[in-house]
């Protein structure tokens, strides 16, 4: 029962040989709590997110596993747990009562795994599955967590969207295979590559390392570095005289940076989109031509 958060089915405990009889003398003297039909747990009984998550599969049968949101919150993709705990059945119809059941059958083996002794879903497959529930933003630092975190990998989540096309998760993960190898690691991040996009600027590499050092955004094919100047970063007196040795090095080495502050990213953007590509355009870069 350790192994599974405090919780036991009745099919296991009649598979290792505890009669009927003894079961219900258990439930009679408080020895074992009913937690859904057919599954059971120690008292005093575990109300942790994790401890409902696995009693929930187990309810679900063999072939159940944590999925969507519960799944998310199993990989530390969303920090709350919300009821009902949430399962996958690739099979069959089973509906137990107070959980949210998917009936999945694209679901495969290679899609489940274990999380904190849980069957669950994949990082893929639950970044899939949870897609459709999360706004642009939150999906976004989501999957930028995972990659950076190396839950999610590039190759995963390309064959997760190629085995599943139908999937309405699909059309909104399918932009992020382009940058999956950059992730960010902070909002301001997020909306340069998303100013990139619009502004008819090419793609930067995120946090790219070069030199020992970590480059908010790098355009290498052109010599051209963009730090996101945020001011949290950069108040003290030691950080502004680390920028600047930092900005030297690169111009030794040819690399001519640009420093973008929150404020003018936010209250003049369109300048700022002109001048950045009047500098790549020094560089060699060469617009595509209009649609």
């Amino acid at each position: 029962m350790r192994r599974q958060s405090g919780n036991v089915a009745r099919r296991q405990l009649l598979a290792i040989g505890v009669s009927t009889g003894s079961i219900q003398h258990r439930l009679r003297i408080g020895a074992l709590l009913t937690r859904y039909t057919g599954v059971y747990c120690q008292a005093p009984a575990r109300m942790d997110p994790q401890a409902l998550i696995a009693a929930a599969v187990l309810a679900g049968g063999p072939e159940a596993v944590a999925s969507h949101a519960s799944a998310a919150w199993l990989w530390d993709f969303l920090p709350h747990f919300e009821r009902p705990p949430e399962i996958s059945l690739p099979t069959g119809d089973r509906r137990p009562r107070h959980i949210l059941t998917h009936r999945c059958p694209s679901l495969q083996p290679r899609d489940v795994t274990r999380q904190r002794g849980v069957h669950t879903t994949t990082p893929a497959r639950t970044t899939l599955d949870i897609a459709p529930q999360l706004s642009h933003k939150r999906l976004t630092g989501l999957v930028n967590d995972a990659l950076r975190a190396k839950l999610l990998r590039p190759a995963a989540l390309e064959d997760i969207l190629q085995r599943n096309p139908r999937h309405p998760g699909v059309k909104l993960l399918t932009p992020f295979l382009e940058t999956a190898t950059s992730p960010t690691d902070s909002p301001f991040e997020d909306e340069f590559r998303e100013f990139c996009a619009k502004s008819g600027l090419p793609q930067p590499e995120m946090n790219f390392p070069l030199n020992g050092r970590r480059l908010d955004a790098f355009f290498p094919e052109y010599g051209v570095i963009v730090e996101l100047d945020g001011w949290d970063f950069h108040k003290d007196q030691q950080a502004f005289e680390d920028d600047r040795e930092r900005d030297a090095d690169h111009l030794d080495h040819d690399l001519v940076t640009i420093r973008i502050t929150k404020t003018r990213f936010e209250q003049q953007p369109d300048y700022e989109a002109a001048r950045l590509l009047r500098i790549l355009r020094r560089r060699g870069y060469v617009p595509p031509a209009p649609a």
